[in-house]
C-alpha cells in the first residue's frame, strides 16, 4: 500500500487545508490519489467536517473518506469522544486494518488527527498509526510563527522511525522575517526538508501518484 500521511504539530494547524490543496493539485495534473481519514471527531453544529472537505477535493463521497462508524459527533480526541458517547473502544490495529481495506490500488493520502502525539485510538496516538501504516512520506504540517521550532522538533522526534518526513509550513509569509528565519533554522540547523509552497508539495508527492 502506497501511503502518504499528513500529520500536524497540533490541532487546528491546517492539516485538512493542506491535504485538500495537495489532492486538488494532483488531480489538476491528472495524477490518481485517493484519500482516507481513519476517524474524525467534530462538533454536531459543524456545517462541514474534515471528511467533507477532503471528499470535495478528491471527488469522493464523505462516507468513502471516513467510514460512518468512525464519525464521532463530539469535539474531543477520538478515543475520548467514543468513550463519552458510550461507544466501544477501537485500536491502532483496527484503524490500520480499515485503512488498508480502503486501498484499492491507488496511492492513499491518510490524514491523522490533532498533533502527532494526540490520541487517535484507545491504545495509541497518530504517530503510532503512522508507524503501523509505514508510509512512503510523512507531511508534517506546522505553523510558521513563534514557537514552531519547538513543536516541529518534538513532532519529528515522535516520528523518529519515519525515514522521509517533510515539514510544510502553513500560513507562511515570505515578508515575515520571523517566518523566514524559522524555516532557515530548521533547514540549516536541524537538516529538515521544509516547504512553504503548495506547488512544491505537489511536485514532491507527484512521483508517488498513479498516472
Amino acid at each position: 500500500m502506497n501511503v502518504v500521511a499528513v500529520a500536524g504539530t497540533g490541532t487546528e494547524i491546517g492539516k485538512t487545508y493542506v491535504a485538500a490543496g495537495l489532492l486538488r493539485g494532483l488531480r489538476a495534473r491528472g495524477r490518481g490519489f485517493t484519500v482516507y481519514k481513519p476517524v474524525q471527531s467534530f462538533a454536531p453544529s459543524d456545517s462541514s467536517t474534515d471528511a467533507d472537505v477532503l471528499a470535495g477535493a478528491a471527488g469522493l463521497a464523505p462516507a468513502a473518506v471516513c467510514p460512518p462508524h468512525r464519525w464521532l459527533p463530539l469535539p474531543l480526541a477520538p478515543p475520548i469522544a467514543a468513550e463519552a458517547l458510550g461507544l466501544g473502544p477501537f485500536t491502532i490495529a483496527d484503524l490500520a486494518s480499515e485503512t488498508r481495506a480502503r486501498a484499492t490500488g491507488a496511492p492513499v493520502l491518510v490524514e491523522t488527527v490533532g498533533g502527532v502525539r494526540s490520541p487517535i485510538a484507545s491504545d495509541g496516538d497518530s504517530a503510532a498509526l503512522i508507524e503501523a501504516l509505514a508510509p512512503a512520506l510523512v507531511v508534517l504540517v506546522a505553523d510558521a510563527s513563534l514557537g514552531t521550532i519547538n513543536l516541529v522538533r518534538l513532532s519529528r522526534d515522535a516520528l523518529w522511525r519515519q525515514r522521509q518526513v517533510v515539514v510544510f509550513m502553513n500560513r507562511f509569509d515570505e515578508r515575515s522575517d520571523l517566518h523566514v528565519r524559522n524555516a532557515e533554522w530548521l533547514v540549516v540547523r536541524d537538516g529538515m526538508v521544509v516547504l512553504t509552497d503548495h506547488a512544491a508539495l505537489v511536485d514532491l508527492v507527484e512521483p508517488l501518484a498513479r498516472p
